[in-house]
């Protein structure tokens, strides 16, 4: 594929590096010529020197008809008009990097559908989703949000003989904004369907939004699991991502953050956590506030060196679960024998990301449901004439492995029924067993391929 690549900062070249590796054809862009030499002389690019947010320099980099741009500067603003340019040029797909939430925040204003941008992609979002999954269940799926974060999946287990239990999923009463996705028996992963039951033992994902998901919760579970009680330290974007990830009934969240201002933000946009103004990097701070009584320690504070003196605190004092945000991969080989449990790499979390967006046809992102299964979430686009659009979903001819998750219009984001339909512009989250991704995907194709 032929990948321009705006702004070569350490995610930039990071991300070029692993499309290099995977025989792309990469151009990179950045307003710095120390930069560009420096990829050039390191990596198998073309390099331009110039604004990201300038059409001419665009232009010089053969964007016209590029299979994808990926706007990763340091600057938020200039990734939206430098990818909103690429796409209007001819990218095939164009994805920015942001930073600020209210950029991803669609109560306000929806930025991604304003500039006709594919993607807008946070790394400390996409890093506390990261952690929140180490923490559910690492082995399966857990909380994701996608179509745009108005739609979630939350994993729970089935523990309790409740009423629902044995009987044929479409007899449950579920509201008509929430279904069941998938359920985990016995080591192996499938899609739900119709006839399909749940039984003790199973892990299901209900997909909705937060509280049509919180509702069906009590169909499944007489009463929730007992809380494991999560201390995060540091209160920035990604501390603060998975704090609102996890509070609820499954989580007593402890967030410490050391700047008084943010606490304040924190305590006011947090409805469930608990809200410390404290330094992490104090022992004293971390028995005052019983760390060893956590069942999770994660430090996510900005800075790889604190986030792991605070992990080897947190264990010392008796910690049963170690986290870390580290960045620098020469830590890698260090952070196990500190008896950390699980690091999260922001610049490996959005590389998976970029990988799942080299795809052909109308598939935008492809995922895995769960690490080593056969399921993959798809974020496919829905173009005139494909066959997709011919009736209503009922009545289409959809492999039973297959089940259209959620559906994206204009600035409406649903969980379909058998009677909806779908129509061009539309985007769909589709979950698809491997083995009939291909035919799933012939639905959606059009004539000219």
């Amino acid at each position: 594929m032929r990948i321009v690549v705006l702004g070569a900062g350490t995610v930039g070249t990071s991300i070029a590096d692993l499309l290099c590796r995977h025989r792309h054809s990469v151009t990179v862009v950045d307003h710095d010529p120390a930069n560009t030499r420096r990829v050039n002389d390191e990596l198998d690019v073309r390099a331009v020197t110039g604004s990201a947010a300038q059409s001419s320099i665009l232009f010089q980099a053969d964007m016209l008809g590029a299979d994808l741009c990926l706007a990763v500067t340091g600057s938020d603003e200039v990734n939206m008009v430098a990818a909103s340019i690429a796409k209007a040029m001819g990218a095939r797909r164009s994805v920015a990097r942001v930073y600020a939430p209210v950029f991803r925040d669609l109560s306000t204003f929806d930025y991604q559908r304003h500039f006709q941008i594919d993607r807008l992609l946070s790394m400390e979002h996409l890093s506390a989703m990261e952690l929140a999954r180490a923490i559910r269940h690492p082995d399966s799926s857990a909380v994701e949000n996608f179509a745009r974060g108005e739609v979630e999946m939350q994993e729970i287990a089935v523990v309790d003989e409740t009423s629902s239990v044995g009987v044929p999923l479409k007899e449950l009463k579920l509201s008509p904004g929430v279904r069941v996705g998938s359920i985990y028996r016995n080591g192996k992963l499938s899609i739900a369907g119709a006839l399909d039951h749940v039984a003790v033992g199973d892990y299901i994902t209900l997909i909705g939004t937060r509280e049509d998901i919180d509702q069906a919760k009590s169909l499944f579970q007489r009463e929730p699991p007992p809380k494991k009680g999560v201390v995060i330290a540091g209160g920035g974007e990604t501390g603060y991502h998975l704090a609102r990830v996890l509070e609820g009934r499954r989580f007593a969240v402890l967030l410490m953050e050391t700047d008084r201002g943010r606490c304040e933000f924190l305590a006011t946009h947090l409805k469930h956590a608990t809200v410390v103004n404290a330094d992490v990097k104090r022992r004293a701070t971390l028995e005052e506030e019983r760390i060893g009584s956590a069942d999770v320690f994660v430090a996510c504070t900005g800075d790889d060196e604190d986030n792991i003196m605070a992990c080897v605190e947190a264990r010392e004092l008796g910690a049963k679960m170690i986290m870390a945000i580290v960045g620098r991969p020469d830590y890698a080989n260090v952070v196990g024998k500190l008896g950390i449990d699980h690091t999260v790499s922001p610049r490996e979390v959005i590389a998976k990301q970029v990988l799942g967006f080299l795809n052909t046809g109308p598939v935008i992102a492809s995922s895995p449901l769960a690490k080593g299964g056969n399921i993959e979430i798809k974020e496919i686009s829905v173009l005139e004439g494909a066959p997709i659009t011919e009736h209503v979903l009922a009545n289409l001819d959809l492999p039973t492995e297959c089940l259209i998750a959620a559906v994206i219009r204009e600035n409406y984001v649903q969980v379909p029924g058998a009677d909806d339909r779908l129509s061009p512009g539309d985007t769909v989250v589709v979950l698809v067993d491997e083995s009939v991704a291909e035919r799933t995907l012939q639905m959606f194709a059009t004539n000219g391929g």
